[in-house]
Formats: structure tokens, sequence, C-alpha cells
């Protein structure tokens, strides 16, 4: 029974109004509005990947999306490599790996699910994960002003597209 739980009824009725805290765009963060952190992480070759030095070569932004191989990561990334991918050649798009643990084992996942055509980041420790507050499809963009312009679930690529169309 749903109302078993002190205070569950007044969650079943949600006001519509959005009460997080105002961001801080004036300090750096992972939240949309702030300038990135820089981060490194290994892609599925065993190369180091930087933010701030994926950003210095002339793209418009990039797209982080969280992955642990599962029908529904299948499902947002088949649908981001049809219908968002391709419209966006300017921006990078990675896959972020932060459940198989390593550069092998994540490399194997990222072929036998048929994605060695997207670039695949190992998130080991689930470090970048933790720090954007990531969760499964988790879907980030940062534009080449460093500034997150999108962190949130992957849904039916409407939101995506239209934060990239808007990035300067």
């Amino acid at each position: 029974m749903l109302s078993a739980c002190d205070g569950m009824t007044d969650d079943m009725l949600p006001s519509g109004t959005d009460e997080r805290p105002e961001v801080d765009t004036s300090i750096m963060g992972t939240q949309v509005g702030q300038q990135s952190p820089d981060f490194a992480m290994f892609d599925t070759l065993g190369n180091s990947r930087g933010l701030y030095a994926e950003l210095d070569v002339p793209h418009d932004g990039v797209v982080l999306y969280f992955n642990m191989w599962c029908p529904i990561c299948d499902s947002h990334a088949s649908h981001m490599r049809a219908n968002v991918i391709p419209l966006f050649p300017d921006v990078s798009f990675f896959l972020v790996d932060y459940v198989s643990g390593t550069i092998s084992v994540s490399r194997d996942a990222q072929l036998a699910n048929g994605y060695g055509d997207i670039e695949t980041l190992v998130d080991t420790g689930q470090v970048v994960f933790d720090m954007y507050g990531a969760s499964m499809g988790t879907t980030v963009v940062i534009g080449n002003d460093r500034v997150v312009r999108m962190n949130e679930d992957y849904k039916d690529g409407v939101k995506l597209t239209e934060t990239l169309q808007a990035l300067p």
C-alpha cells in the first residue's frame, strides 16, 4: 500500500514547479549554465581523452551519453546514431561506459553491442559519472565555450537536438 510510507502521499501530487536551488553560473560545476571542470578518461583504444583538449579542437561541443549496454541504452544510442549524430558533424559524441570497469572489457562490450563506430570512453571508478550526478541514460552537452548546456536523461532526442542547434 503506497500510503504506508509516512508522507508518501504528498509526493503523489506534484506541484509542477521546479524546486531545485538556483544554479550559481559564476562558479565551475556540472549544472546547466556552469563552466564544466576538465576531466580525462581513456577511450576503448587506450588513448587518454580530455574534455578541454577535445573542445580545443574546432568543435561546436561535446555530448556524453552515460551507457551501461542494456536494452534501454541500446535504444537511446541507436536513436541518437540514426537521428541526431548525422545532423551535427561538428559535435563530438561519446558513449561513456561507467559499468565495465576496464578498457578491454569496455571495448569488448562496445564491439559486441555494435557500437564500434561511436567513440566510447571508459569511466573506471565512475568518477565522471558521479561528478555529473549521472544515471543510466544521462546525456550531457558541453559547448565549445566549456559551459554545460544540458544535463538530463535522454528521452526522445528532441531536447538534445534543440540544445545542439542552440550551441554558439
